[in-house]
């Protein structure tokens, strides 16, 4: 059940509490980890938990941990999906898992949710990562939080700069001091080999999130992104490694209360939280980031995984995530199992979900997409304010 609001809060703040539940469905979120996440994980991208084993439990019972990861590749954010589904099938506490803050352009159109499956990222846990969001989450207790406190510009700085973190977001200490929580870095490593050798210019972007896409990766995959749509949304087959860093008391930072403390004091206590997170992933790149794919297991998975073929590969997930959707929202079924191992699965998915056909056509086959990917939304001019 949602935290109950409690009248003690600002209004803005108790107004705000209905992002607890909007949208949010944990069991389409654990529904789709059993039908298709698990399976991609297994074969595909192999996630390892690196010293989650006696996993960080809250100083302060009444707020959430605040954990926080780095950007390092210029995909899509499969690393964010894989992490969160890996600790949601290991952790014994539900309140343990973390949801996540994110870019309020993902949720913004259909386009940016996978295969155009409707309000992917909001039900399976994400709130747009606004200022006024992240307050309102402090008080939220059923779940610790997740964010990328680089922001968009961490996503879009290019392979030349992968493990260079970028300036992190000031909101993240100042709510840390100001509700006395600790701050739990976690670094993905391997995450740029999933769209390895892409770039990126600001001038570019700025045109790109004018049409709901906040950066646009140039690189090996872009012209296969016009011939085949359905490598917008794919990744190479990167091992991720996933490695939990010592957690940091930005209230032990500074001896001042958070309203006493200037924006270029913040600004300082940032870079030192920056360069501490710095130090550690760049031992857990030396440690975890050689080999990132791993092409000798990632056969031996696939030969003992043989049945489910194709759905382990890239150009079969359109079928099989819209015929998730079918299922679980428009015939709104619950505790199914998807029948992936059964002899043209994939060719039946397809004919009972003839959209996925687009994803197929090249060049002209972004017509309807985008058509679909647009319909009913409305692109704000301007994003509202991240933190």
């Amino acid at each position: 059940m949602p935290t109950a609001p409690s009248p003690a809060l600002p209004p803005a703040i108790r107004d705000n509490q209905h992002i607890y539940s909007d949208y949010f469905d944990e069991e389409f979120a654990r529904s789709l980890d059993e039908n298709i996440l698990q399976m991609l994980d297994r074969i595909w991208f192999r996630s390892k938990l690196v010293g989650f084993e006696d996993f960080p439990q809250r100083n302060n019972p009444e707020r959430p941990l605040i954990f926080a990861s780095n950007h390092s590749g210029m995909a899509f954010p499969w690393d964010a999906m894989v992490a969160l589904a890996h600790l949601m099938r290991c952790l014994p506490k539900p309140s343990d898992l973390p949801r996540p803050l994110s870019a309020p352009m993902l949720s913004q159109s259909v386009l940016m949710n996978p295969f155009l499956v409707k309000n992917f990222w909001k039900k399976c846990g994400c709130v747009d990562a606004t200022t006024l969001n992240f307050e309102t989450m402090m008080y939220y207790t059923d779940h610790n939080l997740m964010l990328y406190p680089e922001g968009v510009p961490g996503i879009g700085k290019g392979f030349n700069r992968k493990y260079q973190l970028q300036r992190l977001a000031t909101s993240m200490i100042r709510l840390g001091i100001q509700h006395r929580t600790d701050i739990v870095p976690f670094y993905t490593i391997n995450g740029e080999y999933l769209n390895p050798f892409a770039y990126s210019w600001r001038w570019l972007n700025d045109k790109t999130k004018k049409i709901g896409i906040p950066f646009l990766p140039l690189g090996p995959i872009v012209l296969l992104v016009l011939l085949q749509p359905w490598c917008f949304y794919m990744a190479y087959p990167a091992k991720l490694t996933f490695v939990l860093g010592s957690r940091i008391k930005p209230y032990e930072l500074t001896d001042k209360p958070h309203d006493q403390i200037t924006r270029e004091e913040y600004e300082t206590l940032s870079e030192q939280v920056r360069q501490r997170m710095q130090t550690e992933m760049d031992a857990a790149v030396k440690a975890h980031g050689r080999s990132p794919y791993r092409l000798g297991e990632m056969w031996q998975r696939i030969k003992q995984n043989w049945r489910y073929f194709p759905f382990f590969l890239p150009f079969a997930w359109p079928a099989m995530f819209a015929e998730f959707e079918r299922l679980y929202v428009r015939e709104g079924r619950r505790d199914f199992q998807m029948d992936l191992t059964r002899p043209g699965a994939w060719l039946r998915m397809i004919w009972r979900n003839p959209h996925t056909l687009y994803f197929f056509i090249p060049v002209l086959g972004w017509i309807p997409i985008a058509l679909r990917g647009y319909k009913g939304n409305t692109l704000r001019k301007s994003p509202p304010q991240q933190p």
